[in-house]
């Protein structure tokens, strides 16, 4: 997703075993330029999350039309932040993401912000640092989003990475939606501490443009993450 890339039955999804459902939604960057959200909208797709900004200064120069066009065409739409954990603080890339697109209203069509944390595209795998140090870096981002916006963000990551990177930490899980890539059949082992995924990035070739992602649940339960 990124510079290139469940929970509980209420606003976080449904887990696997009692899914009834699954919505269709995208995420899209700068990769897709001027999208058209209401071709988009009318192939099924209901929800979408945009790329707002990466690092400590990178913005999506198609953000605004890629944001706006979503919610007007009709779709639950959000923001996500591509982490660097090598340029600044967890901290300082929150409050960025914040300012340039990222934060959050209660208007039922707005989703909590992403931390899109996962393979480094520019070099070491892990940024450079230890699993200690990218916990910690990941927390600072997360408290602070909080802080920011009163929402708890969503984590996007695969659990591949997660393992390598992170030790398989487990102590995000009980407040943070999960979103985990896996380009397969099904979903996969999850990352510790979280029993069940709320969306699945399955893939980056879908029928329509962008990567595409099913919520674990109903429009229904899309609606419930986006009123908090």
């Amino acid at each position: 997703m990124g510079a290139g890339v469940l929970l509980h039955e209420g606003t976080h999804g449904a887990p696997v075993s009692t899914r009834v459902a699954r919505t269709e939604g995208v995420d899209v960057s700068s990769h897709q330029g001027n999208v058209a959200w209401r071709t988009l909208r009318k192939s099924g797709v209901k929800w979408a999350y945009v790329k707002a900004t990466e690092g400590k200064s990178y913005r999506n120069p198609y953000f605004a039309q890629q944001y706006n066009g979503s919610y007007k065409s009709g779709m639950i739409r959000g923001a996500y932040h591509f982490a660097t954990p090598n340029t600044s603080s967890g901290a300082t890339q929150a409050n960025y993401f914040v300012k340039h697109g990222g934060g959050w209203s209660k208007d039922g069509k707005t989703l909590p912000g992403v931390l899109d944390i996962e393979y480094n595209p520019y070099g070491s795998t892990c940024y450079g640092k230890s699993s200690r140090q990218l916990v910690s870096w990941i927390r600072d981002f997360l408290n602070r989003y909080k802080a920011r916006t009163g929402r708890q963000a969503v984590i996007y990551t695969s659990t591949n990475w997660w393992k390598r990177c992170t030790g398989n930490y487990g102590g995000f899980a009980s407040r943070h939606p999960l979103w985990v890539a896996r380009y397969a059949s099904s979903v996969g082992p999850l990352p510790a501490g979280w029993k069940f995924h709320t969306m699945w990035q399955y893939t980056s070739r879908g029928p329509t443009v962008g990567d595409h992602n099913r919520f674990n649940g109903s429009l229904k339960r899309v609606k419930a993450l986006a009123n908090g």
